[in-house]
């Protein structure tokens, strides 16, 4: 399977027509029939189904979309970095990060690193940790900020000197405000915003000695910034990191730490047997470096 045929089927899923497709081409409607033809056959399933001139994605078929497209985007990078100078570092290093504590200090390490080596660039993807190991799996991303724990026998990991503490975030107007921590039996009678990574909920869980089917959760997240419009209804109480207040800055907002304690820190990590990119590479010994000098 060559890149050609590829950008043959990208067309055609998006115009959903052989003829138009064909034209935006320059290659005749019989040829561009036959190539997806036989790209279904080497695939072994349908792409598309056809109705008349008009054609739709199959299942199958917007999966290997997602597919291809991100295929050709690793290969156009891939091309520009093999094509670079020798005395100058360029590329593209693709990072996901995740919103906390940790987000300061990668985000502090990405504007050194380009001062240093202003031809590199970089995408960044914010997102939970589902959302993040999945880019990484499906090679959309480079490198990945994760909150501690991930499957350690799947990646390698860098640890970082970031740490977070868990608790409950609520309105300063709130009586529980006050309060220096909240334990495993206030929990229990609160209006919960919770965590969706099951992995998340689990070790929090653990440390409090919670029964989940105890708790009254009204809602689920996966990231911050809609949960915190809830908190601040002054009707729920979202589990989450310190961090997360810490960085949106809002005055109406109060962190309340678990009792017992529950800390957890964050780790850099990257696909196993993969190799990383001259730039990609090159990021990870600086935020290696910088993490040395954090400890």
């Amino acid at each position: 399977m060559d890149t050609r045929v590829l950008k043959y089927f990208l067309t055609v899923a998006t115009t959903n027509n052989i003829t138009k497709a064909a034209q935006q081409l320059h290659i005749t409607q019989p040829t561009l029939s036959r190539q997806i033809m036989d790209l279904e056959r080497e695939l072994g399933t349908s792409l598309f189904n056809r109705q008349r001139h008009h054609l739709q994605l199959t299942k199958a078929g917007a999966l290997f979309q997602q597919r291809a497209t991100t295929l050709l985007e690793i290969i156009d990078q891939t091309k520009n970095e093999l094509h670079r100078p020798d005395e100058e570092l360029t590329g593209t290093v693709n990072l996901g990060c995740v919103v906390s504590a940790a987000s300061v200090f990668m985000m502090e390490a990405v504007a050194d690193f380009q001062r240093q080596y202003p031809h590199v660039r970089f995408n960044i993807f914010d997102g939970d940790g589902d959302t993040l190991r999945r880019q990484l799996d499906e090679g959309r991303a480079d490198l990945a900020c994760l909150i501690e724990p991930v499957e350690a026998a799947k990646y390698n990991y860098l640890v970082l000197p970031t740490r977070e503490q868990w608790g409950v975030i609520t309105i300063k107007d709130n009586p529980l405000a006050k309060r220096a921590t909240i334990d495993q039996t206030m929990l229990y009678k609160l209006p919960l915003i919770f965590p969706q990574r099951s992995i998340v909920r689990d070790e929090v869980s653990d440390v409090l000695r919670l029964d989940q089917t105890k708790l009254n959760i009204m809602a689920s997240n996966n990231l911050p910034s809609n949960a915190m419009y809830l908190v601040k209804t002054g009707r729920y109480y979202a589990v989450a990191i310190k961090g997360i207040v810490d960085l949106y800055a809002d005055d109406d907002l109060v962190f309340i730490p678990f009792a017992p304690k529950k800390e957890t820190g964050h780790v850099v990590v990257w696909r196993r047997n993969t190799v990383l990119s001259p730039a990609a590479e090159r990021f990870l010994q600086f935020v290696a470096a910088k993490t040395s000098t954090k400890k």
